[in-house]
């Protein structure tokens, strides 16, 4: 699986090492304006993702993470990958 996520280091390092101890790999990505992480959880899975209280909440089936983002970052899932996107 493969993820891409967009957020600040220290967001995606503990993403990634969180999701990477589920077996699942993510990317960051940094551009001009912008930081992306993005994680692909795999075709025609069920998985979906809330913010609350800047607290990013993930669920794909049965299995559910819980991360810290940064307030103003734009998260939305979209196929099974999930986006974050923080802007400089």
């Amino acid at each position: 699986m493969f993820i891409y996520f967009s957020c600040l280091l220290f967001v995606s390092m503990t993403l990634k090492q969180t999701l990477r101890e589920q077996g699942i790999d993510g990317r960051t990505v940094e551009y001009d304006d912008r930081t992306e992480f993005v994680a692909d959880f795999g075709p025609g899975v069920d998985a979906a993702v809330d913010v609350v209280d800047g607290t990013a909440i993930v669920v794909v089936g049965d299995d559910q993470y819980e991360f810290a983002v940064e307030a103003g970052a734009e998260v939305f899932m979209s196929n099974g990958v999930l986006t974050i996107e923080v802007s400089r």
